[in-house]
């Protein structure tokens, strides 16, 4: 019995989810297996090479966006991303606008509060519109 699971996610970022994972200490590999429960693999388009014995595959869909595969198992994967891996996807998303406000000019301040959540403060470069 396989212990993975699939959830499809807003990732279409494959430069963002990389610094996401950058900032996590974690890896992104393109084209590799991630390893689950009993020595289980399944093939992944990127695979986010975690420290503990499982890792997240990461499968592009028609759509362009990316479906999230892993084996939950042992809390292993949540240790290191979170709940429904929302520490990884936080970070993919504040990387995400950081790289499209770069891309319009803009500057970002970020901040990390008390309670873990991330503010992410866009302006234009030097104050002047």
């Amino acid at each position: 019995m396989s212990h993975f699971t699939t959830i499809e996610t807003q990732i279409r970022d494959i430069a963002a989810l990389k610094a996401a994972c950058a900032e996590l200490g974690v890896g992104l590999e393109a084209g590799a297996e991630a390893r689950g429960y009993g020595r289980r693999q399944v093939r992944g388009d990127y695979v986010v090479r975690l420290k503990g014995p499982y890792d997240i595959a990461a499968d592009r869909m028609p759509d362009g966006g990316y479906r999230l595969t892993t084996d939950w198992w042992s809390g292993h994967v949540e240790k290191e991303v979170g709940k429904n891996y929302g520490r990884l996807l936080q970070l993919y998303g504040v990387h995400k606008a950081q790289i499209e406000a770069r891309r319009k000019g803009l500057s970002t301040q970020r901040r990390t509060l008390a309670d873990g959540s991330v503010k992410l403060v866009i302006g234009v470069i030097g104050g002047v519109a």
